[in-house]
């Protein structure tokens, strides 16, 4: 639930978040707010052109690999989220 929360409240996947909140970059502090999840696996959902949801893949061997679990469920969901 928190990888989606992150990616839809700061409006980009989990893995962009990865590198902009790394120490020592402007944007390190994201990291220590509560409920944020930066790592990958969160990868938000559009349709219509705006954000309608979130999705947060956790277990695979890596960020990487929650990026690829995370990204088939929303293929395979694909044709009902167009409106």
């Amino acid at each position: 639930m928190s990888k989606a929360w992150t990616a839809v409240s700061f409006r980009t996947n989990t893995t962009d978040l990865v590198k902009i909140t790394q120490p020592g970059q402007p944007s390190s502090g994201i990291r220590h707010l509560q409920g944020v999840v930066a790592v990958g696996g969160g990868i938000k959902i559009e349709a219509g052109g705006s954000i309608i949801a979130g999705i947060g893949v956790s277990g695979a061997p890596g960020g990487d690999a929650d990026d690829v679990c995370a990204s088939a469920g929303i293929k395979a969901i694909a044709d009902s989220l167009e409106f």
